[in-house]
């Protein structure tokens, strides 16, 4: 366990987020038309280089390891981002990204080996040996055989365009990053330290909690909300699931079942608008479109993924008689409401600005300043200046460890573009895959997932956006459908065994069997493995078409999750216990029919989507016939 650091290098990254902050503040114009700190800067890229010598350098404060080793690599780092911020201009009128001279190309090299090391520390070995190895293929590609043989480069020329070029660590995830995501992070860190977390807590506590599953269904709408706030899977199990997870088992849940519930609701919040884990606004730069477009289309899949877990969970509660808490354990609404009412003023205002004004660059900004004027008549979570220091020094942990993160990302797709194997490993999936669109879905949503195992959720999106989505475009699928899918299919890692790093920390608050904890979360979310292949071949369920083909295709969706959960945990609303297992079957394979718009690539035989509709309900009314004859006749549980 990280020792807490030293009141001084609290302070020191405080004041170093509090620097970041203004930087991306009077680049936005906040302060008004006069930018006092941009002033200094002539060029984008010279923004870039004093961003990331004001965060990345201090991960070796923030990630320690010994002071004789942390303190030269700062060193180091700060004076080779410094030389690069004053001769910005000169690299670019030079072209240094093909030709740098030799003492710009030494710098290029030890930042490229410090920006390893601190990756390593702010994310662990996984991501760390896979963005090295990645960085290295320019120098080795002429090596490699079939998929990896590329352009080749020289240590020089590879380290000169990671650094010195707009294509690499300081690409488009960075751009975004740099002009969006900051003030997201900002405001989401303000929420949790100013007791906005606990707030959402409560009132879903006095809304749900004393309903069957109660404190189930409370940990789908706490933890999906500050989920989508934190965009971390793993932090935020750690700090709602201190609260949801004992509530759950003492309402009678099994230690296994309250982890793994957890694990999904969280895992859930990156999928969900407005903010969905900053992931949101990369892809709307990866994309060139509005990040509205992105939210809109995000808001179906993550509606049914979220009204899936309900049912779920209320199912497992009305087969197993898990009860809600009693009216005394539960906050009362009124009360709860007069406490924390500008908690939903702030976030009010957040999504006037985002979804009707469209203002995303400064909408956190203003909602954060908001937020920060009314928590000043919050007696319990009012901020002192010890408070205010905590608080930025959150925030700067935060920013660093994405920052570096990116970083390590803006390696691999800058070496994928230096080599030009985005296009060749696009090719290759397409001759694997032939004109089998169901087959290159399923290397996809594999693909997808196998990188989920060793990255956070925006670093494999990222990747993935750059190998894997032109392929899938290119089978005239919706382009925002496929950025979507492969997001789904990076985060299911979070939730599915052997790895299951949600369900994992779940576990280590339910005191339960982690692997059990992680069946148990892959069998709560099972429809989540579907949801993607929905919208991905239907662009009406992310709302691309006539509204009434998106609510028909809804509709259809959200029975058939019911079906489907209904079979997986033997209880349908309505008809109770359901007891011959067969029945439990046909309910879930004829609710996985009705859910799926089209099945052409399995069935080939159009009209493909009143087939799948035809085939689901002949399973469903089978179903319900078997549960009826076992009723009359008192069928045993098998």
């Amino acid at each position: 366990m990280q020792a807490t650091p030293h009141p001084a290098i609290r302070g020191l990254v405080a004041t170093l987020a509090t620097l970041a902050l203004l930087l991306a503040m009077d680049t936005l114009r906040l302060f008004g038309n006069q930018q006092w700190l941009q002033s200094l800067i002539g060029i984008e890229t010279q923004y870039f280089y004093a961003l990331t010598a004001l965060l990345a350098p201090w991960a070796f404060l923030t990630f320690p390891s010994r002071p004789w080793i942390d303190w030269p690599l700062i060193a180091i780092s700060i004076g080779i981002l410094f030389g690069f911020f004053l001769t910005a201009e000169q690299a670019l009128d030079e072209a240094w990204e093909f030709a740098a001279p030799e003492l710009a190309v030494y710098g290029a090299m030890a930042l490229w080996l410090i920006i390893l090391e601190a990756l390593r520390r702010a994310a662990g070995w996984p991501l760390c040996i896979i963005a090295g190895a990645f960085s290295i293929l320019p120098v080795i590609t002429e090596y490699l055989p079939g998929p990896l043989n590329g352009l080749p480069s020289s240590w020089a020329e590879t380290a000169s365009y990671h650094f010195l070029s707009i294509e690499s660590v300081f690409g488009l995830p960075f751009r975004a990053f740099a002009e969006l995501v900051i003030g997201f992070v900002v405001f989401g860190v303000v929420l949790q330290h100013s007791g906005g977390g606990q707030f959402f807590l409560n009132l879903a506590f006095a809304l749900l909690g004393r309903q069957r599953g109660g404190p189930a269904k409370v940990a789908i709408v706490s933890s999906g909300l500050m989920g989508s706030m934190s965009g971390s899977v793993v932090t935020n199990v750690l700090t709602t699931g201190q609260l949801t997870i004992p509530a759950m088992r003492k309402s009678g849940m099994a230690p296994h079942i309250a982890g793994g519930v957890e694990a999904c609701a969280s895992t859930g919040g990156v999928l969900l608008p407005p903010i969905m884990g900053s992931t949101a606004f990369v892809m709307a730069t990866l994309l060139d479109i509005a990040y509205i477009d992105v939210a809109t289309a995000a808001a179906l899949p993550a509606i049914l993924y979220f009204a899936s877990l309900y049912l779920q969970i209320d199912a497992f509660a009305g087969r197993e008689n898990v009860t809600g808490l009693a009216a005394e354990d539960t906050p009362k609404l009124r009360k709860t409401l007069a406490e924390g009412w500008f908690y939903l003023g702030a976030f009010a205002l957040l999504i006037f600005l985002l979804i009707f004004l469209q203002r995303e660059s400064i909408a956190p900004y203003y909602a954060t300043a908001a937020l920060l004027v009314l928590n000043q008549f919050s007696r319990t979570h009012r901020l002192d200046l010890s408070a205010a220091v905590d608080l930025m020094y959150a925030v700067g942990k935060l920013l660093i460890e994405l920052v570096v993160v990116l970083a390590g990302v803006g390696l691999i797709v800058g070496s994928l573009s230096l080599t030009g194997l985005s296009g060749t490993l696009v090719n290759d999936l397409l001759s694997l895959a032939g004109d089998d669109i169901g087959l290159l879905l399923f290397m996809g949503a594999a693909t997808s997932f196998v990188l989920g195992i060793g990255m956070t959720v925006t670093a494999a999106y990222i990747f993935l956006a750059v190998v894997l989505a032109p392929a899938l475009v290119s089978q005239n699928l919706d382009p925002l459908s496929v950025h979507l899918f492969i997001l789904y299919w990076a985060m299911l890692s979070y939730i599915t065994p052997p790895v299951a790093l949600g369900a994992y920390a779940a576990a280590s608050i339910a005191e339960s069997n982690p692997l059990k904890t992680g069946f148990a979360a892959m069998r709560m979310g099972s429809v989540i493995y579907i949801i993607p292949f929905i919208f991905v071949l239907d662009a009406a369920f992310i709302l691309q078409g006539p509204w009434y083909v998106s609510l028909q295709a809804f509709t259809e969706a959200l029975l058939g999750a019911w079906l489907i959960c209904a079979g997986l945990q033997g209880y349908l609303a309505g008809l109770g216990s359901l007891n011959l297992l067969w029945t439990r079957w046909f309910f879930a394979l004829g609710g996985l029919a009705i859910a799926l718009p089209e099945l052409n690539w399995v069935l080939d035989n159009p009209p493909s989507n009143v087939t799948s509709m035809a085939i689901g309900t002949i399973l469903v009314g089978l179903a319900l016939l078997g549960h009826r004859l076992s009723a009359t006749t008192n069928t045993p549980n098998p």
